[in-house]
């Protein structure tokens, strides 16, 4: 089933009456419901946002991410629940003592998929492609030649021109992109604790600052997603630079996009569940890959 993402960039007060999301706003009479099971994310973008503590553990119940924004109006933190599946202590414990051969194993055939979904993307564009693609079959047991490196320095130059430089404090479009990362990290963070794994443990990231270490992994493939929905802003607004209201929401759209699993095609949020169910099942030593989109 596909969830529903709310975003709310306007004083109001948020709480919950029988599963059903209550919004009141001081210059509406009549709130607004929204049925919680049915909610998948919510972003709260104002500071004079009020939100009430059995809204939260219901939202935490029925696995909704919830996204607070700073007062720069960009996404700070998330909320997830510690509970996300009924064999929650065996699969934490397999996901702790996986071996170092299938990390690595599995992050070669994380950043083969990258590789070949950004070469996806710009053959759909009309832009050189072939030898990005070229690159995904040279990748060694956990990258150690560093292909994932060399093909993103090509793909950015194809994607956006020679003198784009991807810095997360770069100029624009990097803001788009940081935006529609940080949605997509949340996106990919609430699929993994669904599938009852920790997102702190990663395969490959290990920053010991960084909390959504395998979020970080596991997003990987699923990003040039995003940067097409970036690119099309970009080609269709080449004046609007700034990440107005209807930038962010036509951005958390890519989450609702459809992409191409195997035979099957779902939105890329359910399309999410299915790649870390599959890892859970790597984890558990019962399938060897993990499934991932490809763009078409």
């Amino acid at each position: 089933m596909l969830k529903r993402t709310v975003y709310f960039s306007s004083p109001c007060y948020l709480s919950v009456r029988q599963q059903q999301l209550i919004v009141k706003k001081e210059d509406e009479a009549t709130p607004v419901t929204i049925p919680v099971e049915d909610l998948g994310f919510v972003v709260l973008e104002h500071q004079q946002i009020s939100v009430s503590l059995p809204l939260l553990d219901a939202l935490a119940e029925n696995n909704v991410a919830v996204i607070f924004c700073n007062k720069s109006h960009m996404p700070h933190s998330m909320l997830f629940p510690l509970e996300g599946n009924h064999l929650q202590s065996e699969l934490y414990r397999q996901q702790i003592a996986i071996s170092e051969p299938l990390k690595k194993q599995l992050w070669k055939q994380t950043v083969e998929t990258k590789i070949i979904n950004q070469a996806g993307l710009l053959n759909k564009l009309g832009k050189a492609w072939q030898d990005i693609n070229a690159l995904s079959r040279d990748v060694k047991s956990g990258d150690a030649g560093g292909r994932e490196g060399m093909a993103a320095k090509m793909y950015w130059n194809r994607l956006f021109g020679k003198e784009f430089t991807r810095e997360r404090y770069g100029p624009y479009p990097n803001n788009f992109l940081n935006y529609g990362y940080i949605v997509l990290r949340a996106a990919v963070a609430r699929a993994l604790t669904g599938s009852g794994l920790l997102p702190t443990f990663g395969i490959h990231h290990h920053n010991r600052y960084n909390a959504y270490c395998l979020a970080d992994d596991i997003m990987e493939p699923y990003r040039p997603f995003v940067d097409a929905a970036v690119y099309e802003i970009y080609e269709n607004y080449p004046d609007q630079s700034e990440l107005e209201k209807d930038i962010k929401a036509e951005l958390l759209q890519v989450l609702t996009v459809d992409v191409q699993l195997g035979q099957t095609t779902r939105p890329l949020m359910v399309g999410l569940s299915q790649t870390t169910a599959s890892l859970a099942r790597c984890f558990a030593g019962e399938q060897r890959k993990v499934d991932y989109p490809l763009l078409q």
